[in-house]
């Protein structure tokens, strides 16, 4: 335009529009541009993730324990397209559903969440040692044992007699179940048809959970019901120890 005193006046360029992502903020989709960001946002600060994403937890865990993506959705009461959203990482569980679903894993919120679990782990091989007697005379039974941990239960199953057959050496399993990081207690039971031990397990573990000491309980192979000294090791060598220093504890 012209100004009064024969100068012009140019209006100036209009600014740039705001942007947002890889390209303008259009007035028609605004809202739409805007939730996508929130989205994002929101999976990236979850307080209890810590790196961690829920989907991820509930992929690791439900395979952990040998389920299927269908067989975990049966088990709660929903459609296994929920599962697989979740996993994904398309969809968040609610709080009532995410309850359900760390129940059926063995696992706590903290833990569906993200948050770094402070339990025991003891899932792998194991030595076990036992003291026991047959015909009267003490036997020390070693051998190796493996357990499959499930959140605080502990299946545990002889992968050898260590003693032989004649001597009153079996396979047997049994479970345990984990307390307070510190306790294990639980069952055992021979495989062998021909065996008829069983009986009870109690253990206290080491601050570390590399060894455990502890007491069974049970029927015998001499058909009496009595009780001998136990230990878990993660070595022969250490088994072997731990059984002599309790025999001369006791």
């Amino acid at each position: 335009m012209e100004g009064g005193s024969g100068g012009r006046f140019v209006s100036p360029e209009p600014p740039d529009p705001p942007t947002v992502g890889d390209g303008p903020l259009r007035p028609d989709r605004p809202a739409l541009t805007l939730a996508v960001h929130s989205v994002r946002l929101s999976r990236l600060v979850w307080p209890y993730h810590d790196g961690v994403d829920t989907g991820e937890v509930i992929r690791a865990r439900r395979e952990d324990l040998g389920m299927t993506q269908t067989e975990l959705a049966d088990a709660i009461g929903i459609d296994a397209r929920q599962i697989r959203r979740y996993e994904s990482g398309e969809r968040e569980p609610g709080l009532s559903l995410s309850r359900l679903i760390a129940e059926k894993l063995h696992i706590s919120l903290a833990e569906l969440a993200g948050e770094p679990s402070q339990r025991v782990t003891l899932t792998g091989d194991w030595w076990a040692g036992w003291q026991s007697r047959k015909n009267g005379i003490e036997v020390l039974n070693v051998h190796r044992v493996r357990c499959h941990q499930h959140g605080d239960v502990i299946s545990i199953e002889a992968v050898t007699r260590g003693t032989p057959v004649e001597d009153g050496g079996y396979l047997w399993r049994g479970e345990l179940r984990l307390w307070d990081n510190e306790i294990l207690m639980g069952w055992y039971a021979a495989t062998e048809q021909a065996i008829r031990s069983k009986g009870t397990m109690y253990f206290t573990l080491h601050q570390h959970g590399q060894s455990a000491i502890g007491r069974w309980v049970g029927l015998s192979y001499d058909d009496d019901v009595m009780t001998g000294w136990a230990s878990l090791a993660k070595t022969e060598i250490d088994v072997v120890q731990i059984m002599d220093e309790l025999k001369e504890r006791a």
